[in-house]
């Protein structure tokens, strides 16, 4: 298997059908708890960078390869996007100083249900994205989706724990 291929397919999850874009994006999650736990934020924020610059250089050697764009077997897209609506998750528990490994399943879930909403139905921006030719299109749509649902969590986060206090 070709270099750009694994990266691509987030080392074989975009191969996984139905719904390949959906694996993706849950493969994400774990991945995303691990760096988190080892690293905090930071880390999640420095490797989601990483990710979209190897995965930006994937895409683009896929489509030359292929002849293909935006192959549904290209995940690589989703672990960026996921990670970015993860982000204030990672944040807000390494602001608050709780311990590392703690990853609640209010956040991670409502931030995966937001992407996959916005990746899907694709409003705004992430469709204008998405239309946009070679590696550019195939990234920039999810990365816009997943600060949209990246602020989708954090005004829910606000919400549940400023305004009703939970």
């Amino acid at each position: 298997m070709r270099a750009s291929r694994l990266i691509a397919t987030a080392g074989g999850v975009g191969l996984l059908r139905p719904a390949p874009g959906t694996w993706g994006s849950a493969a994400a999650i774990p991945v995303a708890w691990l760096l988190h736990g080892i690293g905090g934020f930071v880390l999640l924020a420095s490797a989601t960078l990483l990710v979209t610059l190897v995965g930006w250089w994937a895409a683009r050697a896929e489509e030359r390869a292929t002849g293909s764009h935006d192959a549904s077997e290209i995940v690589i897209d989703e672990v960026a996007g996921q990670w970015i609506a993860l982000w204030p998750l990672s944040l807000g528990l390494s602001h608050a100083g709780v311990g590392p490994w703690l990853f609640p399943w209010p956040g991670w879930v409502g931030a995966f249900l937001a992407f996959r909403l916005l990746d899907i139905r694709k409003p705004g921006p992430v469709g204008w994205a998405d239309r946009q030719p070679g590696a550019t299109g195939v990234m920039l749509d999810d990365l816009i989706a997943g600060v949209l649902a990246a602020l989708l969590v954090a005004l829910a986060a606000f919400i549940a724990h400023g305004v009703i206090g939970v």
